[in-house]
């Protein structure tokens, strides 16, 4: 948790700790001293004056200070005013002649709350849209504050006497800072591969806003639409150069870097923090061996603490491939094997490809040599930022990445040419999980994924709940009930057939093939007739013509299917629902608090568990006994023989059939149930059982992922409750004792 929190406060510090403040300066800083921008600025070895906005308002406050300040740093805290304009008068009498005020203000037009995020303030959505006409109507609405637009601030400042300031847009926010444009600069990157938006409220939101920016940068309203600004102001008229910053600071203290773009056309890179410093001659190292290799590298070099290069005018490599394949389909591809050889050409091998799907194994692999880190220039690849290189490495690894990349958030490019075509081109379909595992074990280290799992799961943007919404905007309540959430309805008098044989349908019998049996899986591709899904035939949609209409009821289980909704009309289907991944279903009925255990009152009435339960022994049975005392009904999970591979990593000593028919024989527990492998996790257990409480033991009480479970429960109503490790007695300490005496 410490760790986290360290993580959390550095992403925001990043909002500033960037900016080049003058050492020895007077410093006033409104809020609280303990947040974190306020220890960035301690840091920074300056005098720092921390001080509330209400106490700028009196006489003799600002008397003391009259034309005290070097800096005025004010972020988020004028919007809590309901009358923002006397401190900013204030700030101009304290600030110095040659002083800079920079304030951190949201965008009530930010493009987040088109798409659907909740007001900061008003914690609603589209309040500051409309301008808040609803949001303090009433005597007794107390006013939280509200956010301006970027005109609303220019004539704020105006008035108060600041005519020279810069706006910089900030991108995702003013708390999570990752990318920061200045208004004379427009992003030249693919900005829905470069970032993940995190919002205040994802629940809500029905777009996602990174399929937006690339239009917003076309039709000149990026900047108008930025979700925050931090601006700077002079009364001199003297401001920084700065045209752009990048932001990466949840790689942590060693590894967070600032890349900064001069209006000078000079790009340097900053370790964030002292530790990191050492780090930079890596860009050096690693550019100079590419060289070596022939492959172009963009001129970089170290002055101070600083990676300088000059700013490249050419186009990025991302965007020049994806104009490519909706232009010339024949030219991206040729342009794809190109880049392919560029990574077989960049280190020696170690061993070449045997065609065991392996590939070639690079002496130095350079797992950033991508196209969004290259440029095109005069028909060559120039890259740059190969921070990172591993030894002995897959060439596959990397080439599997230089697609993933290239199509992630883009993934419309997929109409064009399916990613699934460009792996069989370079042969990595056979092992296309492994090359997958070993891009997400690389970034989620990088990037603190772990650590920062539930801060992530609270702000990042979920696909599944954008679709869900939007479905709920384009129907009548009665109409989404009927096809969304009632979708069991007359399915126990009519046979069950699902439409589409991907992960929505894989899903949907993973977690209710034991209530609803699948009688057919029908789908349009014709290369899937006749295989199966857990022993359900994939047939054509023309067994629905040998049917009669009263006979079946159709579960659509694909996320685009509109087209289907009409093929399904076509052939007069008149029941059909449409299986929403997102909502959690309920079950058939499993009894009543009184069938369970007569009138005895307990604290939950359904309880949860999972687990591999292997060896089982006395651990296992105090954890069901003490999870029974507290719940009236009782659901143990239990783990498959191949998630236990998968998850664990090891060999189960006893087969599954056999594990889950002694946890469903113990007297304390009312269901036992076979965990699938792709749907293992906690969400997707509620999402099928909806219980009340889930049950663990306390040696998970600390891990980050389980922290994320715990709040996933509470936020919807439901609990979890961490039992004591039995010390004595693990399944890992049995097993041990087993392999000693083998030995």
């Amino acid at each position: 948790m410490e760790q986290t929190q360290e993580l959390i406060e550095g992403i925001q510090k990043g909002l500033l700790q960037w900016y080049d403040f003058k050492e020895g300066s007077d410093v006033l800083y409104i809020g609280d001293e303990n947040t974190p921008l306020a220890h960035m600025l301690w840091e920074k070895e300056m005098s720092i004056t921390c001080a509330p906005l209400e106490r700028l308002l009196e006489e003799a406050w600002q008397q003391e200070h009259r034309h005290y300040f070097d800096y005025i740093v004010c972020i988020e805290a004028l919007e809590r005013q309901a009358i923002p304009a006397p401190f900013l008068d204030v700030f101009y009498i304290i600030l110095k002649g040659s002083g800079i005020m920079l304030l951190g203000m949201n965008n009530r037009m930010g493009i987040r709350y088109f798409c659907g995020d909740r007001d900061p303030y008003t914690n609603r959505s589209f309040d500051g849209i409309e301008g808040y006409q609803y949001a303090y109507t009433k005597i007794e609405d107390d006013f939280q504050g509200r956010s301006y637009n970027r005109a609303e601030i220019r004539r704020m400042l105006n008035v108060s006497g600041f005519e020279q300031f810069c706006f910089f847009s900030v991108f995702s926010d003013l708390k999570n800072p990752t990318l920061i444009y200045s208004e004379h600069f427009l992003p030249t990157e693919d900005l829905a591969n470069r970032l993940i938006p995190l919002l205040n409220y994802p629940y809500t939101a029905f777009m996602n806003e990174r399929l937006l920016y690339e239009g917003l940068v076309d039709n000149d309203m990026f900047h108008q639409m930025a979700n925050a600004y931090l601006i700077e102001c002079t009364i001199d008229g003297t401001l920084s150069d700065i045209d752009h910053v990048t932001c990466s600071m949840d790689r942590g203290r060693e590894r967070a870097l600032f890349t900064i773009i001069h209006h000078s056309e000079r790009v340097e890179k900053r370790a964030a923090y002292p530790e990191g410093r050492k780090r930079l001659a890596l860009f050096v190292e690693h550019a100079n061996d590419l060289a070596a290799h022939g492959i172009s590298i963009v001129d970089a070099r170290i002055e101070k603490d600083a990676y300088v290069m000059p700013y490249m005018r050419g186009e990025a490599a991302q965007l020049y491939l994806k104009r490519l394949i909706r232009t010339d389909k024949d030219a991206f591809l040729k342009e794809m094997d190109y880049f392919r050889d560029l990574i077989l050409q960049s280190s020696e091998h170690v061993k070449e490809d045997m065609g065991d799907g392996e590939g070639v194994i690079l002496r130095r692999g350079y797992i950033d040599m991508v196209p969004l880190n290259s440029f095109y220039i005069d028909g060559e690849f120039v890259f740059y930022d190969q921070e990172f290189c591993q030894e002995n490495y897959p060439a596959n690894a990397i080439i599997a990445r230089m697609i993933t990349t290239f199509y992630s958030g883009n993934a419309s490019l997929s109409r064009i040419i399916p990613m699934s075509e460009m792996f069989a081109r370079y042969h990595l379909l056979d092992k296309a999980e492994h090359w997958a595992e070993m891009e997400y074990v690389f970034l989620s280290k990088l990037l603190n994924e772990e650590s920062l799992l539930g801060y992530y799961s609270r702000h990042r943007i979920n696909d599944d709940v954008v679709n869900s919404n939007r479905q709920r905007i384009n129907c009548s309540d009665s109409e989404y009930r009927e096809i969304f959430i009632d979708i069991f309805k007359d399915v126990d008098t009519r046979k069950l057939i699902l439409f589409g044989s991907g992960n929505f349908a894989k899903k949907f019998i993973a977690l209710y093939r034991k209530d609803y049996p699948v009688y057919a899986i029908i789908d349009n591709n014709q290369a899937k007739w006749g295989e199966s899904i857990d022993g359900v035939e994939i047939c054509s949609p023309e067994i629905l013509r040998q049917l009669k209409p009263a006979e079946y009821k159709v579960i659509v289980c694909i996320k685009n299917y509109i087209s289907v909704l009409r093929q399904l009309k076509s052939l007069g289907v008149d029941k059909y629902s449409i299986y929403d991944a997102n909502i959690g279903y309920e079950r058939k009925s499993r009894g009543t608090v009184q069938d369970i255990d007569g009138a005895v009152q307990k604290k939950y009435h359904v309880g949860y568990i999972s687990g591999v339960f292997d060896l089982f022994h006395i651990g296992h049975l105090n954890m069901f006994k003490r999870a029974k005392e507290q719940c009236d009904y009782l659901i143990v999970g239990v783990v498959t023989d191949e998630g236990v591979r998968k998850i664990k990593k090891v060999e189960p000593f006893v087969p599954f059939e056999e594990r889950i028919e002694m946890v469903r024989s113990c007297r304390y527990v009312d269901e036992a149930v076979e965990i699938p492998l792709q749907f293992h996790d906690t969400k997707e257990a509620y999402k099928m059982y909806h219980f009340d409480c889930q049950f663990s033991g306390s040696d998970y009480i600390n891990n980050p992922s389980w922290i994320n479970n715990k709040e996933f429960l509470e936020q919807n109503g439901s609990a979890m409750v961490f039992f004591p490790y039995t010390e004595s007695t693990s399944s890992s300490k049995i097993k041990a004792l087993i392999d000693k005496k083998l030995m």
